[in-house]
């Protein structure tokens, strides 16, 4: 079984940044996929950015150029860095894994930027 925590959401102005962090633990295998979504009321989950074990990394154009994703494979943390914040990027912010077949999720964290 995995779990997944999160820290670091909250309330900021527009241009604002914040930095979120989610934590691992359980069976986590060497290769993996860490990463951020996202969903605002009303709306699906959508990516926000994903980062493979093996370096590669992906973001939604959206954030891109204002969002860093990191990780640290030694601690099985996901890291990301939300700079430039704009109203649009309020919503609940989820932490997901992805190995082997099977996917998990993190509780979620509110993100609400105000303009």
């Amino acid at each position: 079984q995995v779990q997944l925590v999160e820290s670091g959401g909250g309330l900021v102005h527009a241009g604002g940044s914040l930095r979120l962090s989610c934590a691992a633990s359980g069976t986590i295998l060497s290769r993996n996929f860490m990463g951020w979504y996202r969903q605002a009321p009303g709306k699906q989950r959508q990516l926000v950015a994903d980062h493979a074990s093996g370096g590669s990394t992906n973001y939604a154009d959206s954030v891109k150029g204002r969002f860093t994703i990191s990780r640290d494979n030694a601690k099985n943390t996901v890291y990301l860095q939300m700079n430039n914040l704009k109203p649009e990027d309020t919503a609940v912010y989820y932490c997901r894994l992805a190995q082997f077949t099977k996917t998990y999720w993190g509780q979620g964290t509110q993100v609400t930027v105000s303009s």
